[in-house]
């Protein structure tokens, strides 16, 4: 592959991000679900329905991704994509919910160790896999530039269309991303070095066997990425529940794309500056700060129940932004290419597990103390590990 073709691989990359992304109905996702008779429990159930499913494909699809290529896994995850909104224009019942969150897992699974592989991969080619936390950083920014969009024209046409609208035109953006996916192009493994070549023709098993291996033989990697699934739980529960946090508040729908839009941009700044903050101030020391701000943003939300709650998330939402280019930077930059989307993969498979168990006490919470204790449960959740990173953390390197 040629510089010239890493760089369009890039900026297809860059492309399907943002279509990916624009979705305008995820803004009245949870009212729309309410809708057609979604309680928070059961809501919750699909979250769990979710994350197990992505439990048992995460590290199958990312072995798949490593042995037969990282593009022929985004292109299924893209297709499933179309497929979910299809059902959900005509979801009535909670299992033609739980239908939808299995092909996402589906889907989720596919895409997330691929991508991921796919960038530094093309990067290593060019020689400036070192920029992997800026490039990654700036991907997440794009996503977040379509998420915004999505929610400022979702709000305002939920506010004056009918809900099923959106869905509609998520399905298009969902349509524009499988095409995108299909012009993407895999980086040769020999290219790639490392080992990449024989990779391709390792024994499922061993993929495994090397990953686990990777992962007990790093400490520091272990603590790192456990911190990314911890903050990446807390952030899972206040993308998936703010809009119940305002509706209880009685903030208006019409408002409610403003919000979301401020939960995005603000997260902006940290992901474009995580590479330089982490240089600067040292990842241990940004890790610790920011798991810090998690516990105190999600304890006020829980206790104030007031327009001062909501702030509080905003704070946490501006750090936030931080933390996905950081621990992937430190994980990817000890991987190997042969292995790459599969240890990726074992990172996503974690992250779910810890957002499963954790889901069965934000809706115990939830439950008792409404959307407010669910919060709460999830500032216990950073707490406790906040403890553990500043106990264990000197093995992180600077």
């Amino acid at each position: 592959m040629s510089i010239m073709s890493n760089l369009v691989n890039i900026r297809i990359l860059f492309a399907f991000r943002f279509f990916s992304s624009l979705i305008p109905a995820y803004v009245i996702e949870r009212l729309f679900w309410e809708e057609r008779g979604m309680t928070i429990q059961m809501v919750v159930y699909a979250e769990i329905i979710y994350a197990l499913t992505i439990v048992l494909l995460e590290v199958p699809t990312g072995m798949m991704a490593d042995r037969w290529g990282r593009k022929r896994m985004m292109v299924a995850s893209a297709l499933l994509g179309c497929s979910e909104f299809v059902i959900l224009l005509f979801a009535t019942e909670f299992w033609h919910f739980a239908v939808v969150v299995f092909l996402a897992g589906i889907g989720r699974s596919a895409s997330s160790g691929s991508e991921n592989a796919l960038l530094y991969d093309t990067l290593q080619l060019q020689g400036k896999a070192s920029s992997f936390e800026k490039q990654l950083g700036r991907l997440n920014a794009c996503d977040l530039a379509a998420a915004i969009l999505a929610a400022l024209s979702g709000s305002w046409l939920a506010a004056r269309f009918d809900l099923e609208l959106n869905y509609w035109l998520s399905f298009g953006s969902a349509l524009i991303a499988l095409m995108l996916s299909m012009l993407l192009a895999e980086p040769k493994a020999a290219e790639v070095g490392e080992g990449a070549a024989a990779g391709g023709k390792m024994p499922f098993k061993r993929y495994v066997t090397e990953s686990l291996r990777f992962f007990r033989q790093n400490p520091d990697v272990r603590l790192v990425v456990l911190s990314g699934m911890v903050t990446g739980t807390a952030m899972v529960y206040l993308y998936e529940f703010w809009q119940l946090y305002a509706n209880r508040l009685e903030v208006p729908v019409v408002f409610f794309g403003a919000l979301s839009t401020a939960i995005m941009l603000l997260q902006l700044p940290g992901s474009l500056l995580a590479h330089a903050l982490a240089e600067r101030i040292g990842r241990r020391t940004l890790l610790i700060g920011i798991t810090a701000v998690f516990v105190i943003g999600f304890a006020y939300a829980a206790v104030s129940r007031d327009v001062a709650g909501m702030a509080a998330m905003l704070v946490v939402c501006l750090f936030s932004g931080v933390m996905e280019p950081v621990v992937s930077g430190y994980l990817h930059h000890r991987t190997g290419s042969a292995t790459r989307a599969t240890i990726d993969s074992f990172q996503s498979l974690g992250a779910n597990l810890v957002s499963m168990l954790a889901g069965l006490g934000f809706g115990l919470f939830s439950a008792r103390y409404d959307v407010f204790g669910g919060y709460g449960f999830i500032a216990l959740l950073c707490g406790i590990f906040l403890v553990w990173l500043i106990a264990a953390g000197r093995s992180i390197a600077r």
